[in-house]
């Protein structure tokens, strides 16, 4: 019997603010344990949450940017259990009244081969909610340490339908949606530091069968490497359990990304495990159209949209187009030049080719890189001008990145400017190439318009590399008829 799988994805991101959802205390990273606390993070008696409007801002705004339906109110519910993590012994999120319903994340799938651009398709959502984060548990041989800095954290949980069938949408889901959350500067989403982690539910089903199979829980996904393997490694263990006559269990199961196994932990819980009630010490959110509208102006573009706009308006090839819209800075830094320069496809292949290598080979990111947009843009249009020559181009572009000089200053510290007139040396080195190839002579005058190539090197050669090719050619078809 064939089988096809089922995925939906429960994708937790901690959102970027200053303070802590329900409190003052700072949100933050990399500080000394359970030193970002206070009494309402710590769950001391008497102690009150207070919303922090920015987390809910910011929920908004991935609604907004993944097409959902704003709610015009949401409420806040306590859900219930006992785990170290959470000093409360509950967690602050919402249960039967989110912020977000529905929406969509677009998806590109790969292409046929790497520089065609593949099936693009859109996953639904079911909805997105905000909840507090809970503390992180470091295990031991004897022990296990608590450190609450992260609790209370805004985190922001997006569910997807179980609408993915296979392991690579779901990489594809996962990485269109981090560029989104990080595009709209909701998130660093950052997966060592927590700042994305995912949940995969899987099911399998007969081919042909619209009911759902028995959904198992795949976690510790911790990056998107692992998601696609760990999602890939489920579909074919229940496979096969089915295969040998067995029947799946309802279960959560780790997933140990270096091994490529993984190990049950516990019975699926249902909702009412937790016993979800309504918090009362929070009052329900009423979000007017001028509280939309106010996060709506704060949009930016999508990536996607970004990359069909650079392909129609520039004429990017996708290989291009793909990159540039990878990172919005470097879209950005690109488009800048482009309006520039005029010559959109030329800075394109300068920043992909030559300015990603260098920031690479030197470590550094893009708001370090001492080359302005605007000099970029000059380099461009000398070379396109002919002023220089692309190998001296290549030397310009160096010491642009090591020094933040501009290009023109450079060609002439260095002399690397071309001849923008013909001169009698340039004349005599052209009478000699001639001279010295009676045989690609005999050919052109025969009528072989690609004879006259074999004159050029030598010249470019006698000019040291400076000679203006339109120059070259201009002359040595003036000597060649005269013949």
């Amino acid at each position: 019997m064939n089988y096809e799988a089922v995925i939906g994805l429960e994708v937790h991101v901690q959102i970027r603010t200053h303070s802590k959802v329900f409190t003052r205390v700072a949100a933050g990273y990399g500080h000394e344990p359970n030193t970002l606390t206070d009494p309402v993070v710590l769950g001391l008696p008497g102690a009150l949450p207070m919303m922090n409007k920015a987390a809910l801002d910011a929920v908004i705004k991935a609604g907004l940017l993944l097409s959902c339906k704003i709610a015009p109110v949401c409420k806040w519910d306590r859900k219930n259990y006992f785990y170290p993590d959470s000093p409360k012994n509950y967690q602050i999120s919402q249960y039967d009244q989110p912020i977000c319903l529905g929406g969509s994340v677009e998806i590109e799938l790969p292409g046929a081969a790497r520089n065609i651009m593949g099936e693009h398709k859109k996953i639904p959502l079911t909805r997105i909610h905000l909840e507090e984060d809970v503390g992180k548990l470091s295990h031991g041989i004897t022990e296990s340490l608590v450190d609450y800095n992260r609790a209370g954290t805004p985190l922001m949980e997006i569910v997807s339908d179980p609408a993915m069938h296979t392991a690579e949408e779901a990489y594809a889901y996962l990485s269109s949606l981090r560029s989104t959350m990080i595009y709209g500067g909701i998130s660093d989403c950052d997966m060592e530091k927590g700042q994305l982690r995912c949940d995969a539910n899987i099911s399998i089903r007969p081919v042909g069968q619209t009911a759902l199979g028995t959904k198992v829980e795949l976690k510790n996904l911790n990056s998107i490497s692992f998601v696609r393997d760990g999602i890939a490694h489920e579909i074919k263990r229940q496979t096969g359990v089915l295969e040998r006559g067995g029947v799946i269990v309802q279960e959560t199961r780790d997933y140990d990304g270096t091994t490529g196994t993984s190990q049950s932990l516990r019975s699926k819980e249902d909702a009412h495990d937790y016993r979800y009630f309504p918090d009362p010490d929070l009052l329900p959110v009423r979000v007017d159209a001028a509280w939309q509208a106010r996060i709506q102006a704060e949009c930016p573009e999508l990536p996607f949209d970004k990359q069909r706009r650079f392909m129609e308006r520039y004429q990017l090839p996708y290989t291009l187009a793909s990159v540039l819209v990878g990172d919005r800075g470097l879209a950005d830094y690109f488009e800048e030049a482009a309006q520039i320069s005029g010559k959109p496809q030329g800075v394109g292949n300068w920043v992909v080719n030559d300015l990603l290598r260098e920031l690479g080979s030197a470590n550094l990111p893009l708001k370090h890189a001492k080359v302005r947009p605007a000099d970029l843009a000059a380099l461009v249009q000398m070379l396109e001008a002919g002023t220089i020559l692309s190998h001296a181009a290549k030397e310009i572009f160096s010491e642009m990145f090591a020094t933040g000089d501009q290009p023109e200053a450079i060609a002439d510290r260095r002399g690397l400017k071309v001849a923008s007139t013909a001169s009698d040396e340039l004349e005599q080195w052209c009478r000699e190439a001639i001279a010295t190839n009676p045989r690609a002579l005999a050919e052109f005058k025969g009528g072989k318009e690609s004879a006259i190539n074999a004159f050029k090197g030598p010249v470019m050669k006698a000019a040291k590399g400076k000679a203006n090719p339109k120059l070259v050619d201009e002359v040595l078809r003036k000597l060649l008829i005269a013949s």
